[in-house]
């Protein structure tokens, strides 16, 4: 082999590991971008359970979570309640300070065909947390996910 194949070689290991390199790096970030009932409460403060970092980190981006659908309060809902395990009764809050620590609300892009509560759904949309008040239900929660979308699994 002489020094212009060599080069030549060294060449094509540079361009393929350039190339390479971001989708490694967008697979590790769309693995970190799924998220876990265990992993949205970090510590016990004095105000109570305390968000994760890593719902803190992943606030603002696209994720995905999977539980269960909560019965819809009424069937034309955009939105419901994702829960950690299957419940019979929808587990309206009247305040944040009766927000159960296994439930995130879930606002749809789109209505869609609600499914059976014993159903394991995985959910995709923007993650949002602190208190917030849904002017049209009065609906309070501290953990959304929005223009949503989710599927059976």
């Amino acid at each position: 082999m002489d020094m212009f194949s060599s080069l030549h070689l060294s060449r094509r290991r540079l361009i393929g590991t350039a190339i390479a390199v971001p989708f490694a790096a967008y697979t590790a970030h769309a693995a970190d971008a799924s998220l876990s009932f265990d992993e949205l409460y970090g510590k016990f403060g004095v105000l109570g359970l305390e968000f994760s970092d890593k719902v803190k980190r992943l606030a603002g981006q696209e994720i995905s979570m999977k539980g269960f659908m909560a019965p819809p309060l009424k069937a034309e809902a955009q939105f419901f309640v994702l829960t950690e395990v299957p419940m019979s009764l929808c587990p309206f809050c009247s305040s944040d300070a009766d927000w159960p620590d296994n439930i995130v609300v879930v606002y749809l892009s789109e209505k869609q065909t609600f499914v059976q509560p014993r159903q394991t759904i995985e959910v995709r949309g923007t993650l949002e947390y602190g208190s917030w008040t849904d002017p049209e239900t009065g609906f309070v929660s501290l953990l959304r996910i929005r223009q949503a979308e989710y599927f059976a699994v």
